[in-house]
């Protein structure tokens, strides 16, 4: 009780700040960046350089209440057929504007839906892309995989193009709390899905779930954990739900009276934790959850653990490209985001143009308070010695970074001149230390509570 007193104190149980995928935020993005930047940037990738390219496919079979991402739904297919064909379009352009034999380190695609695709556009959509950038050694293809829009073709094709990762949406379990955020999708649905990812040898498995829905407690999330546990993932992502139907209107469907208060969220993150902690799972950052040999839990403990907009990541490339609508790219000038509408992504592509609407071109302050907020993420730690050789500070000046910090938190971090620790009593309040070294206004609207 002491601990959560000291953590309401602190503002844990009513701050919202932001997931520090990227820095800055997306709210800061503005129209600066538009396609000129962005082809300035890819003419500057490296000849032979390894990148990541993200491709986005935002349609869905149905609109689940709970997600806050950019989808629409669709019951027909030539929508998709139509986005597809733009999405190879967009693919031609970026390799004529790339110089020759990038290679690519990650392949994902999210959504959305991309199993939504029939096989036979999968087919053609992974051969265009793996024909136009191979992958590089012991690069990753990863696709974000609806067990409810998955069937033996569609799963050949994928295992066919080259998958090495395969990425199931869980959410929960219980049949009454999915029927409240408008996914329904049975223990039985999602273990088939599993037997044909792993029968097909594709070996490395993730799987999202959330806490902080409707109607969730302790023992409904244990519940959900333990049939999670049966399938085995080689990692897990335990995202805590953002209630903002300010944002994203289907929200509105979800009755904001049953959701969890923020010390029910707090007991409902902690018993999953503990679920997975006892399972043998070693923990990653402060959402993520890893098989001791997976990529991410080697990636931590080597010291070389990213984050970006998919979340903590091994991926060591400098670039992240994203095709299709609404997609960020990063790179090592800034951000880039393509038109958020389909509609009018679709139209830039169609007259030949990229669909860069709006980004962000780093400063020398953007730079460092990037690596700082990333490393806490990370790390729940910011080294001295990397601040002092790389970003041109010395020991007073990161004194002076750590001061207010280290006044305001306490005993919840460690600061001296080896650096800043989040100890392990603060680390429920790392989204909020990060935000102490975040030098953007954050009256930015819809950011997630902290737990």
């Amino acid at each position: 009780m002491e601990q959560q007193s000291q953590l309401e104190r602190l503002g844990l149980f009513d701050a919202r700040v932001p997931r520090y995928t990227s820095y800055p935020t997306a709210p800061h993005f503005t129209p600066a960046v538009g396609e000129p930047v962005f082809r300035d940037w890819v003419a500057a990738i490296p000849a032979g350089a390894a990148i990541s390219l993200y491709m986005h496919v935002p349609f869905c079979r149905r609109l689940c209440w709970f997600c806050a991402c950019r989808t629409q739904g669709t019951q027909s297919d030539e929508p998709v057929r139509a986005y597809a064909k733009a999405l190879l379009a967009e693919l031609d352009m970026l390799k004529s504007a790339l110089a020759p034999g990038v290679r690519l380190s990650r392949l994902h695609w999210g959504g959305g839906t991309p199993t939504l695709m029939p096989a036979e556009m999968m087919r053609l959509v992974a051969g265009a892309v793996l024909g136009a950038f191979p992958l590089a050694e012991g690069a990753e293809f990863s696709v974000e995989i609806d067990p409810n829009e998955i069937d033996e073709a569609r799963m050949d094709a994928l295992a066919e193009a080259g998958l090495t990762r395969a990425s199931i949406g869980v959410q929960d379990f219980d049949p009454e709390i999915q029927k409240i955020i408008g996914r329904e999708q049975s223990f039985e649905v999602t273990k088939r899905a599993v037997d044909m990812i792993r029968d097909r040898g594709i070996a490395s498995l993730n799987a999202d779930i959330l806490y902080g829905l409707p109607n969730q407690n302790p023992r409904k999330i244990a519940e959900s954990v333990q049939k999670l546990l049966a399938l085995s993932p080689d990692r897990v992502a335990l995202y805590g739900y953002a209630h903002v139907p300010w944002m994203a209107k289907r929200q509105v469907m979800i009755p904001s009276e049953a959701l969890p208060d923020p010390y029910g969220r707090l007991r409902l993150f902690e018993t999953a934790r503990e679920l997975f902690l006892a399972d043998g799972y070693d923990e990653i950052g402060i959402d993520h959850f890893a098989r001791p040999g997976d990529g991410l839990a080697r990636a931590q403990k080597a010291g070389l653990l990213r984050r970006n907009f998919q979340g903590y990541t091994d991926d060591r490339a400098e670039v992240l490209v994203g095709l299709g609508a609404s997609s960020i790219s990063r790179f090592p000038q800034g951000y880039a985001q393509n038109a958020p509408a389909t509609g009018a992504h679709l139209a830039r592509i169609r007259d030949g143009r990229f669909s860069t609407t709006r980004g962000h071109a780093f400063t020398p302050e953007d730079r460092w308070r990037s690596r700082m907020i990333e490393a806490l993420m990370c790390d729940f730690e910011i080294r001295a010695e990397e601040f002092i050789r790389g970003h041109g500070f010395d020991a007073d000046r990161l004194a002076q970074v750590f001061a207010p910090v280290a006044a305001h938190f306490g005993e919840m971090v460690e600061a001296d001149a080896a650096g800043l620790r989040i100890t392990p009593k603060g680390r429920p309040l790392t989204r909020m230390i990060a935000r102490m070294f975040d030098g953007y206004d954050m009256a930015a609207s819809g950011h997630s509570a902290a737990i």
